[in-house]
């Protein structure tokens, strides 16, 4: 009897971390709240990338969101920077994606950021994002920045606020290949 109870708890603190592996889908929408002042003006680090793993054109996935980023972009109040969707395996240990948009001038993107994601019961977030203004010869001005860390369900749609940048994410997981 000893031993049944024992392997239960083995089976109950070993089975959720096996069971949170696993491919998932996450779809990001970075927007700008118009009318609202900007957050921060801390300029871009060089390094902005540092220990992330590029989001290349073969992790990327078509966007379920549209309909959310069409009524976005036909509101008067904001204005959509950035829509993205991919695939990453994720689990306990962070792992860190790199996404831009733009032209590249002098390792700055006009927008520019990155998304840890780890996965336990719950999916922890940490995004960290730029929208850059570079003058005509390509040099970093000046920056807007967002920073949010959240703690989110998996599958349903989170809204992080940072005053006039906002973010709306999702991490749903992909049914595992048959």
């Amino acid at each position: 009897m000893r031993l049944i109870r024992a392997f239960t708890l083995l089976l109950v603190l070993v089975a959720p971390a096996a069971l949170a592996d696993g491919t998932y889908q996450v779809e990001l929408i970075l927007f700008r709240q118009n009318g609202e002042p900007a957050a921060t003006n801390q300029p871009a680090p060089e390094n902005w990338a540092a220990d992330a793993r590029r989001l290349g054109a073969d992790n990327q996935t078509s966007t379920s969101l549209d309909a959310l980023v069409s009524k976005l972009e036909t509101s008067t109040g904001y204005a959509v920077l950035l829509h993205r969707a991919w695939q990453q395996d994720l689990s306990a240990t962070p792992d860190k994606v790199a996404i831009s948009s733009g032209e590249e001038q002098f390792g700055h993107f006009p927008i520019e950021g990155t998304v840890s994601l780890s996965l336990a019961r719950f999916t922890d977030i940490d995004a960290n994002f730029w929208v850059n203004q570079l003058d005509e010869h390509g040099v970093l001005v000046t920056s807007e920045r967002m920073r949010q860390a959240t703690r989110v369900r998996n599958g349903e749609l989170t809204y992080l606020d940072n005053g006039s940048l906002a973010m709306l994410i999702k991490v749903s997981p992909l049914p595992a290949p048959r």
